[in-house]
C-alpha cells in the first residue's frame, strides 16, 4: 500500500514538479512518477507480491461469515462473480489511464488524475468546469476507505488480544474444537483498543518508506505462517454440510456484498504498480495471475471456513480456532501482521491530508502539525472502532460506501465518459451502465442493511465479543 500512498501524494502536486529533483525523502514518496520504468522498477515477482499483499488483509478472515450471509451455494458463486467483475474494472481503469496518457502525451496518470482529465473532455459544460472535483472525490473516497481499514484493524487486534489474554488460564496444549460457553469478559474490549492506541501512534510517526518496508516484510511472514495454520485446521474433519442453507436471506446477502467488495479493494493500486514495473507491458499477466490466486484463496477459505464452523462462524475466522497454544499463536501472528500493516494503510490518507495541513502553518510548526495530525487520525480510527464495536458490520459498511464506488462505479463511468465520443459499442455502453447500477444498488442497500443491524441490540445477531466463546 506504500505505492498507493505515493500515488495519491503526488496527485496533490503539480505535474511540472515531477521532472524536478527532490530530496531523498520526498523522492521516495513520488518515485513512481520520477522514474516510471527502468532499472529501478519492480520485477514481475515483486509486483506480484505487492499485488497479493494489498488484497490480503482482515477482510479475508471475514469471508466465512460472508459465505454464511449468502448461503453455501450462492456465496462462492457470488464471490467468484464479484471477483471477476472487480478484475474487469481494474482492466477498464488501466485502459482509460493509458488512453488518457497517450491523448495528453503524459508519462503517467493516476486514478484521481484520470477522473479529472476525463471530465475535462466530456461534452457537459458543468462537468468540465468542475472536473477537479473528480480528483477530490477519488481522494476523499480513498481516505474514507483506508481509515475504515484502520478502524477494522483496531477491532481485529482488540478482539484477538482480548481472547488471548482472557483465555490464557484455560488454554492447553491439546487442540480441540471450541465449545459454546458463557464467559463474561474480565475487561471491556474498548480497554484493549486503548491499550493498542499509543503503540500505533508511535508506529505511524515512522515516515520513511524504507523502514516501513521492513515491517511490511515481517507482516508478510507472519501472515503466511498464520494462513498455513488456519488452512491446516479447517481442512480437517469438515462435517457434511447437509444442514447448511444453499441460499440465505436477501437481507444478509446485502452484508455479504459489502464484505466481498471490501476484500477486493485493490483497484486503486493497479496504476502505480504498473508504473513501477521495469516492463509495464507485462502487468496484465501479473494482474490476471495475482487476482486469480486471490479469488481462489478467497473462495476456498470462505467456503471451507463456513462448512467447518457452520452457524457458529464468527466475524473473524481466528475467533473460531481451538483454544490451544498452537492456534492462539495464529491470532498472535496475524495480529502482529495487521499491526504493522496498519502503518502502510495509514500512509495513504496521511500523505493526502498532512501536506495540506502543513502548508497552512510556518516551517517552525511543520513538524508539530505533522505529528499532531498523525496522532489525531489514529485516535479517530480508535474512536470509530469504540463507537461501532462490530467487526463484521463495519467491514460491510466500509465496503458498501467507498469500496463499491472505487472498485465498480467510477471505473465503469470513466470508460463511458472517455470512449463514448469515440464510437463506443452499444454492448460496452450497456455493460458499463449495468456495472454502475449494480455498484450503486449494492452501495445503497448495503449501507441501509449495515446501519439497520448496527441499531439492533447486540444479541440480535452474532456479536464479535470473545465472551461468546470460551
Amino acid at each position: 500500500m506504500s505505492l498507493l500512498g505515493r500515488d495519491y501524494n503526488s496527485e496533490l502536486n503539480s505535474l511540472d514538479n515531477r521532472s524536478q529533483s527532490s530530496s531523498e525523502s520526498s523522492s521516495s514518496i513520488t518515485s513512481e512518477n520520477v522514474h516510471p520504468a527502468g532499472e529501478a522498477g519492480l520485477s514481475m515477482m515483486q509486483t506480484l507480491i505487492h499485488l497479493l499483499k494489498c488484497n490480503i488483509g482482515t477482510g479475508l478472515l471475514g469471508l466465512p461469515l460472508a459465505i454464511k450471509n449468502a448461503g453455501l451455494l450462492v456465496g462462492p458463486v457470488s464471490l467468484l462473480a464479484i471477483g471477476v467483475l472487480t478484475v474487469h474494472c481494474m482492466v477498464i481503469l488501466l485502459n482509460c489511464a493509458q488512453h488518457l496518457s497517450q491523448r495528453l502525451q503524459k508519462t503517467f496518470v493516476n486514478y484521481g488524475e484520470a477522473t479529472m482529465y476525463s471530465l475535462e473532455t466530456c461534452p457537459d459544460a458543468w462537468l468540465r468546469t468542475h472536473a477537479v472535483w473528480g480528483r477530490y472525490t477519488v481522494s476523499f473516497l480513498l481516505i474514507i476507505t483506508q481509515l475504515g481499514f484502520c478502524s477494522v484493524y483496531f477491532m481485529f487486534m482488540a478482539d484477538n488480544l482480548q481472547q488471548m489474554v482472557e483465555e490464557a488460564h484455560v488454554t492447553s496444549n491439546i487442540c480441540q474444537p471450541r465449545e459454546i460457553l458463557a464467559l463474561t469478559p474480565i475487561l471491556d474490549i474498548r480497554f484493549y483498543m486503548l491499550t493498542i492506541l499509543p503503540f500505533l501512534i508511535l508506529l505511524v510517526f515512522i515516515q520513511n518508506l524504507k523502514v516501513l518496508s521492513v515491517f511490511s516484510t515481517l507482516a508478510n511472514i507472519t501472515t503466511v505462517g498464520s494462513m498455513a495454520l488456519i488452512f491446516e485446521y479447517i481442512m480437517q474433519g469438515i462435517p457434511y454440510p447437509s444442514n447448511l442453507p444453499l441460499m440465505a436471506n436477501w437481507k444478509t446477502f446485502l452484508l455479504f456484498f459489502g464484505t466481498a467488495i471490501f476484500t477486493f479493494e485493490g483497484v486503486g493500486m493497479v496504476l502505480p504498480l504498473k508504473n513501477q514495473m521495469k516492463h509495464p507491458q507485462q502487468f496484465s499477466f501479473v494482474l490476471y495471475l495475482g487476482m486469480s490466486i486471490v479469488i481462489i484463496l478467497y473462495i476456498f477459505l470462505g467456503t471451507l471456513g463456513y462448512m467447518k464452523f457452520g452457524s457458529d462462524t464468527q466475524a473473524s475466522i481466528t475467533l473460531n480456532l481451538p483454544n490451544c497454544w498452537l492456534y492462539q499463536s495464529v491470532k498472535l501472528m496475524y495480529s502482529i501482521g495487521i499491526f504493522f500493516t496498519y502503518a502502510l494503510q495509514f500512509h495513504v490518507p496521511a500523505e493526502i491530508i498532512i501536506p495540506f495541513a502543513v502548508s497552512q502553518v510556518s516551517e517552525n510548526w511543520a513538524l508539530f502539525v505533522d505529528l499532531s495530525v498523525r496522532s489525531g487520525l489514529v485516535c479517530l480510527t480508535c474512536v470509530s472502532a469504540i463507537l461501532i464495536p462490530r467487526l463484521d458490520l463495519v467491514i460491510s459498511l466500509v465496503g458498501s460506501v467507498s469500496s463499491s464506488a472505487l472498485a465498480l462505479i467510477i471505473p465503469a463511468l470513466l470508460e463511458i465518459v472517455i470512449f463514448y465520443s469515440e464510437d463506443m459499442s452499444c454492448v460496452t455502453l450497456a455493460k458499463d451502465i449495468m456495472i454502475s447500477i449494480l455498484g450503486l444498488l449494492g452501495c445503497i442497500f448495503g449501507i441501509y442493511q449495515a446501519l439497520y443491524e448496527l441499531t439492533q441490540p447486540i444479541n440480535h445477531s452474532m456479536a464479535n465479543s470473545t465472551g461468546v466463546y470460551a
